[in-house]
């Protein structure tokens, strides 16, 4: 089975869970490729499941895609998500984004394609126009993408079902579309099996997770200082033998043991 047919279990690594997580700051750019490829590297140690990588903005011009796409290759990305705002780039979802222009995006595209070592190494291109410039700008530009070497296609922030339904219809047979499904964003929330009968192949939820635990973690705190314990939570929460077992300590400790000195 490909790449390409294997990609709908893919692991996202998404900027915002990054910078969210390690900075404890919003995604308006701050995380560096640096940073993204060391976090790529240690999930590829655990995750034996395709991963999608957010590659912002390339990280600057053509030659920073480029090396973007070298380094994260390098550190076991399937595949890159490439977006077309200017640097410092901010979330999708936010307001008040702007664009590099559909040439320099297609050369930081053409650039990309031409430094992957494996063509397994898929380029989604991330179109961010329709706040910007309108919802038929950002279908042109996603056009031109495809046409130098982009793999699949992230419209982002369509604002209704009905141009979750046109960017389908327009892109039929042409790339997988990924949509991109964030609660309270400009896109009405649609489930998974009805983003695929549109004809989406992908949809990813960045961030959530973060939004979870950072709301369990309110809670969480919340009762230890009423309380004074973990006992009223402890139903919410793995014990120490649970969380061992989770993370695999019994196993870890084993093979440790196999290299150990005898005698």
């Amino acid at each position: 089975m490909s790449l390409r047919d294997r990609l709908h279990r893919a692991h996202i690594l998404a900027a915002p869970g990054v910078v969210f997580t390690k900075l404890g700051r919003p995604d308006i750019g701050l995380s560096t490729m640096s940073e993204m490829a060391d976090t790529m590297a240690l999930i590829r140690d655990r995750v034996a499941l395709p991963v999608i990588i957010d590659a912002d903005t390339g990280f600057g011009n053509a030659l920073n895609a480029r090396r973007t796409m070298t380094v994260y290759e390098r550190a076991g990305a399937n595949a890159l998500q490439v977006e077309d705002q200017t640097c410092p780039k901010r979330c999708g979802q936010l307001a008040d984004k702007s664009l590099i222009s559909t040439a320099e995006m297609v050369g930081k595209i053409a650039a990309m394609a031409d430094a992957r070592v494996s063509r397994e190494a898929l380029i989604f291109a991330h179109a961010d126009a329709i706040a910007v410039e309108g919802f038929e700008a950002a279908v042109d530009r996603a056009r031109r993408y495809l046409e130098v070497g982009a793999d699949a296609l992230f419209i982002e922030a369509p604002r209704s079902t009905e141009e979750l339904r046109a960017i389908c219809t327009t892109f039929k047979g042409r790339a997988p579309l990924m949509a991109n499904m964030v609660e309270g964003g400009a896109t009405p929330i649609t489930g998974a099996a009805d983003l695929e009968a549109l004809g989406f192949a992908l949809v990813i939820f960045p961030g959530g997770i973060v939004r979870a635990l950072a709301k369990t973690a309110q809670e969480y705190y919340a009762s230890l200082r009423a309380t004074g314990s973990n006992t009223a939570f402890k139903d919410r929460m793995f014990d120490f033998n649970g969380l061992n077992a989770r993370i695999g300590t019994a196993d870890m400790l084993a093979m440790g043991a196999r290299f150990e000195a005898k005698g």
